[in-house]
């Protein structure tokens, strides 16, 4: 059974147990499943990746079936899905577990694709094509990001924006992110502000260096930190995210004082923690006491107002933070 991207309700109150959602726009696909299947759900959250479904298949169709494990509702994300997979999708149809949602991701798959055939028209299942975001669909989102930021930007920046997003909301939203940043320490954006933000870490993203460092994840921050040329104009932007992230942190660890319980503290936080930012948060959980957390603060904080003074060795400062815990 088909059914489009934009027809939300329909995807709602879909009764299928196992949705396939294929195409080359990872922003649309996780606004669905965030939107659709996420926002109101209590129950577990397990992420696979295709190839460990298929390598381990006894083993995934057990754990379905098995009802001690699967005692409340349970959504499972299958990333990178792959026609290999039918044969496994089919036994599942067979066996019809209960109380089980699976939602396939998988790039584009063409008319020919069997997988796309079987979801398409069999009843039971549902089939949700995306396609790329163009500058019809993007420009909405970044009106609203701007309005609700208070932020002006000329309309020159808007296309680059929308160039830089490559047919896909989620690049935009990093990019978006990036303004907002800046915009915090700058009064007016620039058109060469944005080139140069837009331009940053093509391999990491500075959110993946605010994550792992957080996560204290050391041998990949110094990947990070070597295979990007990060410059002083870049050192702000990065303390301001591990900021922003660590304030969040602080607020998670102040509910985990209170209930001891780190599913229960993400469903408090606000604004919402993403399911596929789960599993590295609650490896900063682990990571840091709340006083630490508390220190590490004051301590950006400091080292933000060393940075403004001191900004020919911004860059070695950023660095040595970001590489001693």
């Amino acid at each position: 059974m088909i059914i489009k991207s934009f027809e939300l309700q329909k995807i709602k109150s879909s009764h299928s147990s196992i949705i396939l959602i294929y195409g080359n726009n990872e922003g649309i696909k996780e606004q669905i499943i965030e939107d659709c299947f996420l926002k109101e759900f209590k129950g577990d959250i397990i992420s696979y990746e295709g190839i460990d479904v298929l390598n381990n298949k006894d083993e995934f169709i057990s754990n379905l079936l098995n009802r001690s494990l699967f005692d409340d509702k349970k959504i499972i994300i299958i990333s990178r899905g792959m026609e290999k997979l039918i044969d496994i999708i089919r036994d599942i149809i067979e066996k019809d577990p209960p109380e089980v949602k699976i939602i396939i991701k998988t790039q584009n798959l063409e008319k020919k694709s069997k997988m796309r055939t079987l979801f398409e028209k069999e009843k039971s299942l549902t089939c949700i094509p995306v396609y790329e975001d163009d500058a019809r669909s993007l420009n909405p989102i970044i009106q609203d990001f701007l309005k609700k930021n208070g932020i002006k930007i000329s309309q020159e920046i808007i296309n680059i924006l929308i160039e830089r997003s490559k047919g896909d909301r989620k690049n935009l939203k990093i990019e978006l992110s990036k303004i907002k940043s800046l915009a915090i320490s700058k009064n007016k954006i620039e058109l060469d502000d944005v080139q140069k933000l837009t331009n940053l870490a093509e391999n990491y993203s500075v959110f993946e260096l605010s994550d792992n460092y957080l996560a204290k994840n050391s041998k990949k921050v110094s990947n990070i930190l070597n295979e990007n040329n990060y410059n002083s104009e870049d050192c702000i932007l990065i303390l301001r995210t591990i900021l922003n992230k660590s304030k969040r942190l602080l607020k998670i660890k102040n509910e985990m004082d209170k209930i001891n319980n780190i599913d229960k503290a993400f469903s408090v936080i606000k604004p919402p923690i993403f399911w596929k930012e789960k599993d590295i948060v609650k490896k900063q959980v682990q990571s840091w006491s709340t006083k630490e957390v508390k220190k590490m603060i004051y301590k950006i904080n400091d080292l933000e107002m060393i940075i403004k003074k001191n900004s020919t060795n911004s860059l070695n400062f950023v660095s040595d933070f970001v590489s001693n815990y």
